[in-house]
């Protein structure tokens, strides 16, 4: 999904200049002309990722735009744009909430980095509030990743499960996210910040069920040096969440039951029952009424676990949902890994859509974060995930050579300029051969160095041996504004 940059700036010919720049490395660039209308565009719920605000314009200035978006709650990064540079200008923006600010006319280059960075500082802070939320217990269904009709399904029975103390079973295939939703569950009920206790049962050795989930005395076994309260009392107060419990031996069963319906549990070596306070969320992603037919789970046990259902939905149920995952595991991987991708381009988007993902949420995460780790450009593209598209990736640039020199910066500059005949097309005399007036002649000249350096209005400038400053005058000036928006 492209990331949108709103360029206020009261200057059109300064908007299509960046325009340019920033629609050339794949964002969509949105414009508006002064503050008003930037906090217009802002209310009205249109995508917006990063603003770029200048800070001397008429009516309202950048520094009350910056102050009234902040006041209003628009949280978006914010970059200032100033002609001056002076510190105090500087300093009021930062200190009213701007991330970065540069002084212009500045390189593309510039414009680039501070935009990245921005990027990188909205991530963080989003995913900062992930973990704190996670780690406290207070993980949300406004969390949860899903606006498909199936999700809404999941969010709407979860929210009403977790409104009281039902025992509640969550099915689905493995991956799809079973332990979020009991998250949500917990996050969303009055046991929210306390404790959110996590097991798999299908990964404890079967000789270690019951020290782990029910605790063990000291020496009430070979190797039980120390006492051990187990999951159901380091749960005591909050949640306990038993992943796969249909993988629970037939005898440690019996003694999940007695804890259920008793809220009491016998630690291993213990002379007497212990009380514990604990809500039980089971999730499985097999068939336990099957199992109960088979004989391999207690039917008892099933039916008091099985008193809320949810299903969660597997990926190839919910595709709409996977523009927005895939967002959210590339800001998390960017930040782990210290990348800076951008995102998914529509090709690379529409091919994981159309993938069936038989591992579910948990295989589109690591399909993103391999791309991730492959990707060249700023956003991922289908030879990024070559197990899904068999497209193999691009060959490696080759090395200079003393016959194959490095290009010039920026690279495509020699090969214009190369092309470009040696008698510049500028006319000095008229029809009747007369002198051109100064005027028409430097037109001709701008309008031919921007042709010919493709709009690299810093290369324009040092041509010409004039500022830049001085060459978006002329630009303005000369009405050529759209001959800069064609070269670039």
């Amino acid at each position: 999904m492209n990331k949108t940059v709103l360029v206020v700036d009261d200057d059109p010919t300064q908007r299509r200049l960046i325009q340019g720049v920033l629609e050339r490395e794949g964002f969509r660039v949105a414009h508006a002309d002064g503050g008003r209308a930037a906090l217009d565009h802002l209310a009205s719920g249109a995508q917006t990722d990063v603003v770029l605000l200048d800070l001397i314009m008429p009516g309202m200035t950048g520094q009350e735009t910056l102050a009234d978006m902040r006041q209003r709650g628009f949280v978006q990064p914010v970059i200032v744009v100033t002609a001056t540079g002076g510190i105090d200008t500087v300093v009021a923006a930062m200190r009213a909430g701007a991330c970065d600010f540069f002084v212009k006319p500045a390189s593309p280059e510039r414009i680039l980095v501070s935009i990245a960075n921005a990027l990188s500082m909205g991530a963080f802070r989003v995913e900062v509030d992930r973990l704190k939320k996670h780690a406290g217990g207070r993980t949300t269904f406004d969390d949860l990743i899903g606006s498909g009709p199936a999700m809404q399904m999941v969010k709407r029975l979860g929210e009403r499960a977790a409104k009281s103390s039902i025992p509640v079973l969550i099915t689905g295939e493995s991956g799809a996210g079973k332990e979020v939703i009991a998250r949500a569950v917990h996050g969303c009920s009055e046991r929210s910040g306390r404790p959110f206790v996590a097991v798999n049962c299908g990964a404890i050795p079967e000789n270690l069920v019951e020290s782990i989930l029910f605790g063990h005395e000291k020496g009430s076994f070979t190797g039980a040096s120390d006492k051990h309260l187990g999951k159901f009392q380091e749960a005591n107060g909050g949640t306990l969440f038993l992943d796969e419990v249909g993988e629970l031996p037939l005898d440690m069963q019996v003694k999940l039951l007695r804890a259920l319906q008793e809220s009491e549990i016998d630690p291993v070596g213990a002379k007497r029952p212990v009380k514990v306070d604990v809500r039980i969320l089971s999730a499985t992603n097999r068939d336990l009424s099957l199992a109960v037919s088979e004989g391999r789970f207690r039917e008892d046990l099933f039916y008091r676990l099985n008193v809320f259902p949810i299903e969660a939905p597997a990926l190839r149920e919910r595709r709409e949902d996977i523009p927005s995952l895939t967002e959210v595991f590339v800001r998390r991987f960017n930040l782990e890994e210290g990348r800076r991708v951008v995102g998914a381009s529509p090709e690379t988007l529409a091919l994981l859509g159309g993938f069936d993902w038989p591992g579910n949420v948990r295989q589109l995460e690591n399909a993103v974060y391999r791309a991730i780790i492959l990707a060249d450009a700023p956003y991922l593209q289908p030879h990024d995930f070559p197990a899904i598209s068999g497209m193999a990736l691009p060959p490696a640039p080759a090395q200079p050579t003393a016959s194959n020199p490095t290009p010039s910066t920026p690279p495509t500059l020699a090969d214009l300029a190369a092309d470009m005949p040696k008698t510049a097309p500028v006319q000095i005399l008229d029809d009747r051969g007369h002198l051109r007036t100064l005027e028409d002649i430097e037109r001709d000249l701008i309008q031919l160095a921007i042709e010919i350096y493709a709009g690299h209005m810093s290369e324009v400038a040092r041509r010409l041996g004039i500022g830049r400053s001085t060459l978006y005058r002329k630009v303005r000036e000369q009405g050529l504004e759209d001959q800069v928006k064609e070269a670039i």
